[in-house]
């Protein structure tokens, strides 16, 4: 059975493995590969029925190599091989060998790899909340989704990844270069969110600051006024608009960050798993080539041994050779060429004896290297056909993953900008009618300088209220002329009466008495022709005074205790109606209390409360349109008291107890002064804090503070005596002297409302 060692044995083992990888029976340029053959059903492993040698006879080098394609029969797969599938995708491989019953030889068959794709809506890059809040529209839109979710995996991609020897390292290298990206975009959106958010946040304080201050500051007042509050308003909607847009910035530079750790954290996952595969095929391979070696070795001593014990039966039968053709003189040479030298000297025995033993070595190394080929094939063909195709493909939806990722937040990122500027152009030029308001350039516009230059000069006599310059008129005794007839405006809004009067309503008896006095007398005796009186009363003081006929029951400048005491109640009307009506309409408006309200319009409400405090309706809209008319009012009323409301006796109590330093000692000394009021007085004082109390709990909206609101009424509540009551000196105090001391002491009481005005079990007032 040996007898034909002496060819080439060589020529019987594959030059390559390159059929077993492309998995042919040995026909060139075939493939049989069961990754790209199997569909629905079962096939055939290797594409072929023929069954494995399975003789376990002694096997020539030709028998020892079996197909490449043929399957191990006898070597069951180990559940502890290195190849068992990873843990991301161990449910995904479900593979067998089984034998067919219609078949007399085992036929080994694949089920299908139920590949399940990775469904995008459960990664970081297409949450369902992020989709439905900030998912672009229109086609790109739709193209990320079909790519993401219906379009399914690239198959002939993966194929052409599989043909190529580079696969992995070019998917790994793709994968670090899409990570770069994602992470510099992430950097980007971090430091775009940190620009935008502090451009907001400094727009909205200078927007909020510029207002307080105006309204703090003796600024224009009129139409210039509203402009600017809206004006401000305008630039706090954008500040709001930008920060929001920071934060989404921020929102997606922290995604981005996320899926670059993540998708790092699968590659190298991957990268780990495939090293390791290709190891093990790697010392499979060594292992083979080792056993083959010793395999070739001992088959070359046995052919030594062979040749040389025929030519030893050659020379004992005379030196004639059996078959005298020239191939036996040349294994006869070969013979003597390799092994003469070596069974030099030994007798047949020994040489048979030797013949023994290398063949019992053959035979063990024939056994091991037809297991190293089996075990190397197996391991080949479940990488090249199973693992490495899975590798790929995992390696392959990392990369779609961080790209798909990558693309969409640039879109997020596209449609929040276009969003963020076109709200910024809808505050500025707003498109959707009056309902939602003026833009800038028609709020800028409805500033009306002439009407409220107007208004001023209007009202400026009435509220200086003192004389400011020569006298115009006088006595013809001391020099003055005749008056010059008063000059019409075009728009017959009412002239101030002459400056030097103490109130705006001039009596007919002195405008009568000035005619004459300021007509000289003429040569005969007779009075000249003077100039026709102006109306004692503006139109519009006399019609209120018609429709508000006098009930005999003053307000403004009666003591407290008699107006209360006259009236049977426990707080002055005028307060309930004032702080009520200031509560109901007034209570955000900026600057409450600390802007004046219009001269004429104070005046009139003035008359019109001290002539029929009951009939007067605070609610209509001529008082509702402008809060400041009603708070100067009822501060007017507090400064027209005989006495200040927190009197005279006390006056020097509550500035010394301001000027303690500690605010426990402080608040206690003026509590105990509040304690000393008369009861009419502590009665007002309790409820016009409260409704300051009230006021103060509105003040980031109309930025009246305890200190503003001091600075408005401590003066007024808190007066120093007269010199009559301190014996003629002025050691009363002047009020610039303690006006600090006066403020100070309002503002600790409005502070501490609760503590002193509310006791235990009693609500303090709705804020």
């Amino acid at each position: 059975m040996y007898a034909d060692y002496s060819t080439d044995t060589d020529s019987s083992y594959p030059t390559s493995y390159d059929n077993e990888r492309n998995g042919s029976t040995g026909t060139p340029g075939t493939s049989t590969s069961p990754f790209y053959q199997v569909q629905s059903g079962s096939q055939p492993l290797n594409g072929s029925n023929a069954s494995p040698n399975t003789n376990p006879a002694p096997l020539s080098p030709k028998e020892l190599i079996p197909l490449p394609n043929s399957p191990p029969a006898n070597l069951p797969r180990q559940s502890s091989s290195p190849f068992s599938a990873s843990p991301r995708q161990s449910a995904e491989l479900s593979l067998a060998t089984t034998a067919v019953a219609s078949s007399s030889q085992p036929t080994y068959t694949q089920h299908v790899p139920n590949y399940q794709r990775r469904n995008s809506g459960t990664t970081s890059i297409a949450s369902e909340q992020v989709i439905t809040q900030y998912m672009p529209t229109g086609e790109l839109a739709s193209h990320l989704m079909d790519d993401n979710a219906s379009s399914g995996f690239d198959e002939g991609i993966l194929r052409a990844l599989c043909d190529l020897d580079c696969g992995v390292p070019l998917l790994l290298d793709r994968i670090k270069q899409s990570m770069i990206s994602c992470r510099e975009s992430s950097a980007f959106f971090k430091k775009r969110a940190v620009i935008e958010d502090e451009y907001g946040r400094t727009l909205q304080k200078s927007a909020r600051m510029a207002h307080e201050q105006y309204a703090i500051n003796d600024g224009k007042a009129g139409s210039f006024v509203q402009a600017w509050t809206n004006t401000m308003k305008l630039h706090d909607i954008i500040a709001e608009n930008r920060m929001r847009f920071g934060a989404r910035l921020n929102e997606i530079s922290e995604e981005l960050a996320n899926l670059a750790k993540e998708v790092e954290k699968n590659r190298k996952a991957t990268k780990d798993l495939a090293n390791r595969y290709e190891k093990a095929l790697q010392e499979s391979e060594i292992a083979l080539e080792k056993a083959k070696s010793r395999f070739d070795a001992t088959h070359e001593e046995l052919e030594r041994i062979l040749i040389a014990k025929e030519g030893e039966s050659v020379k004992d039968a005379g030196g004639h050779v059996k078959n005298g053709t020239p191939a036996g003189k040349r294994a006869l040479g070969k013979a003597v060429a390799k092994g003469g030298m070596l069974l030099k000297g030994k007798n047949p025995q020994s040489i048979a004896k030797q013949e023994e033993d290398v063949r019992s070595r053959m035979s063990s190394y024939s056994d091991a290297f037809r297991k190293a080929v089996l075990e190397t094939q197996s391991i080949r063909q479940e990488y090249f056909n199973f693992q490495l195709p899975r590798i790929l493909r995992s390696l392959k939806e990392c990369a779609d993953e961080i790209d798909l990722g990558i693309q969409y937040h640039l879109s997020r990122y596209a449609y929040l900008f276009e969003t963020t500027v076109l709200n910024d152009g809808t505050t500025l030029v707003p498109t959707g009618g009056m309902e939602d308001g003026p833009g800038l350039k028609p709020i800028i516009e409805a500033i009306d300088n002439r009407s409220d230059f107007k208004v001023y000069m209007q009202n400026y006599a009435i509220a200086t209220n003192r004389q400011t310059g020569p006298r115009r008129e006088g006595p013809w005794e001391e020099g003055f002329l005749p008056p010059l007839p008063r000059h019409n405006d075009h728009e017959n809004f009412n002239r101030p009466p002459p400056s030097g009067t103490n109130s705006i309503l001039p009596v007919a008896s002195a405008g009568q008495s000035s005619i004459t006095l300021n007509n000289p007398p003429s040569t005969n005796g007779h009075v000249t022709a003077a100039t026709p009186p102006a109306p004692a009363y503006p139109p519009a003081i006399v019609a209120a005074m018609a429709q508000y006929p006098d009930r005999g029951l003053p307000t403004f400048g009666v003591h407290l205790a008699d107006q209360m005491m006259r009236d049977a109640v426990e707080v002055p009307r005028i307060l309930e109606k004032c702080c009520g009506a200031i509560e109901t309409y007034g209570l955000t408006s900026v600057g409450l209390y600390r802007i004046s309200g219009l001269t004429s319009k104070v005046q009139k409400l003035k008359l019109i409360l001290d002539r029929d405090l009951e009939a007067v309706d605070l609610m209509n809209d001529e008082w509702r349109m402008d809060v400041n008319n009603v708070t100067s009012v009822l501060k007017l009323w507090l400064r027209e008291l005989p006495e200040p409301l927190l009197t005279f006796d006390l006056y020097h109590g509550y500035v010394e107890a301001a000027k303690t330093d500690n605010d426990r000692l402080r608040q206690i000394q003026l509590h105990h002064k509040v304690n000393d009021l008369p009861d009419a007085n502590y009665a007002t004082l309790k409820y016009l804090m409260g409704h300051l109390h009230k006021v103060r709990g509105q003040e980031a909206l109309n930025s009246m503070s305890a200190t503003n609101l001091s600075i408005v009424f401590g003066p007024t509540l808190l007066g120093p005596p007269p010199p009559s009551m301190t014996d003629g000196h002025t050691g009363g105090g002047t009020t610039l002297q303690d006006m600090n001391w006066q403020c100070k002491a309002i503002e600790t009481i409005i502070e501490h409302y609760t503590d002193i005005f509310v006791d235990e079990g009693e609500a303090p007032p709705a804020v």
